[in-house]
């Protein structure tokens, strides 16, 4: 490449513009030549201030830490024990989200019950109903009640062993979900009432009730339905935490799930997942400040969602108020999605391992995200059981070790006081300290 003209100046340096970059312009030129939207599943995949902008504080002098050999740091929860007779017992505080089957294969929806099962915590049935895979092997298994009502059995709603009144979900708040023809098989038509191989798109707002007093009759006839032994979660996007928890508290939820925009889906517009919702760091101190304004912290749970990865997010979450916290994308990394033993396949696919978002178009190498019966035979749901297991047991784990660190001996018993940030937008979310400070935005005083 000649680095002068024909005058002999020197070129500039070719500049790629900060406003139109090589994924905007790619976008565009999408656009032009479809006409149509992009759809595709996943959650968010620009960076927002997220729990890597925090860090714990551990102890020395002032904060004394415990032994991890000797000295115990227990996990456990109870979710739903204010109105329902049967509440759930969990080992530890890391459930499994909502995954619909129909967007996930019947053996993959059979392992996440499968790992849930053995490291002791909940999993969640997902839009299109129950399966019996799922059921028998989820020792604890939570039935999401959607807008959509596909799949929506009431003998289904007492084999659960709580409901979740799906109200919205972080990827898309105020939108409905996407199930596209292709994974419309003759069983996922069968399950859903719906014509095989036809485009399903999922209602954004339940059919029956409005607001606030419909969403109280609503829970009031859940409980009737399943005798009142059951808890009542009711999941809402992280749009207006403090008003939403509010009104889901005043309604009768025994637990809220909160879903940050960094939470996937299916399949949706990518420029909803992008441009609407607010991330799951900037979302978890409203909610708990409703819980707290009403007396309500820790009798309604609070169950985190969005992006979280590792324990380190998970010890986070409880040290800002969360009870729990669920994972969905991560759930799936773990079964093997996105593995990069199918670099090959995924390269026939236009894409690459750890970037294939198109899961609505069923063609997925691993055989987690697909309807297509020779995939589904590459996934093993024993094995996949297995590596979600191990991957809940490390989380459980780094979560303790931290929790050690700063002298606590349960999850639930971290605070805020243990955390700083790392920078002023994450200290002005998370209302603790910008490092080597006592001060974050809004609080009144500095002092530096």
């Amino acid at each position: 490449m000649s680095t002068h003209d024909d005058k002999g100046i020197p070129y500039t340096t070719p500049r790629q513009s900060a406003t139109f970059t090589q994924d905007i312009n790619s976008d565009i030129r999408r656009a032009a030549e479809t006409g149509i939207y992009d759809i595709r599943g996943g959650g968010a995949k620009r960076k927002v201030p997220s729990f890597d902008d925090l860090l714990f504080m551990g102890a020395s002098i002032s904060r004394y830490p415990l032994e991890g050999y000797r000295e115990k740091c227990e996990t456990s929860v109870t979710i739903g024990g204010l109105n329902a007779s049967n509440p759930i017992e969990l080992d530890i505080p890391v459930t499994i989200a909502g995954m619909s089957f129909g967007a996930l294969s019947a053996p993959a929806k059979e392992a996440l019950g499968r790992g849930a099962t053995m490291a002791g915590t909940s999993t969640t049935t997902g839009d299109g109903g129950m399966t019996p895979e799922e059921r028998e092997s989820s020792a604890k298994l939570v039935y999401q009640y959607l807008p959509s009502r596909y799949g929506m059995n009431p003998n289904d709603l007492r084999k659960a062993d709580a409901i979740e009144i799906v109200v919205g979900q972080g990827a898309k708040p105020g939108g409905g979900g996407m199930l596209l023809g292709q994974k419309i098989t003759d069983r996922v038509a069968d399950m859903r009432n719906l014509p095989k191989g036809i485009d399903q798109r999922s209602a954004c707002r339940h059919p029956d009730w409005t607001g606030p007093d419909d969403l109280e009759i609503k829970i009031l006839e859940l409980r009737e339905i399943t005798g009142w032994k059951v808890p009542i979660y009711v999941k809402v996007a992280g749009a207006r935490p403090y008003y939403d928890t509010t009104l889901a508290v005043k309604a009768g939820a025994d637990a809220i799930v909160l879903d940050g925009m960094q939470g996937g889906t299916a399949a949706t517009q990518d420029v909803f997942i992008e441009h609407v919702g607010q991330p799951t760091l900037a979302i978890i101190r409203p909610a708990v400040q409703a819980l707290q304004d009403l007396g309500m912290h820790r009798k309604v749970q609070l169950i985190l969602s969005g992006g979280i990865r590792s324990g380190a997010d998970v010890a986070k979450a409880m040290a800002l108020g969360a009870d729990a916290v669920a994972i969905g994308t991560a759930a799936l990394i773990a079964l093997g999605d996105n593995d990069p033993k199918w670099e090959a396949e995924y390269n026939k696919l236009g894409t690459t391992a750890g970037a294939y978002d198109d899961w609505h178009e069923g063609k997925d190498p691993a055989g987690i995200t697909t309807q297509d019966p020779e995939l589904m035979k590459r996934f093993d749901p024993v094995e996949g059981g297995r590596r979600l297991r191990n991957y809940l047991k490390v989380m459980t784990l780094e979560a303790q070790t931290i929790a050690r660190a700063c002298g606590k001996n349960h999850l639930h018993n971290l605070e805020p006081e243990d955390l700083v940030a790392l920078t002023m937008e994450a200290a002005a979310m998370a209302r603790v300290p910008l490092c080597g400070t006592d001060w974050y935005p809004g609080k009144s005083g500095t002092n530096f």
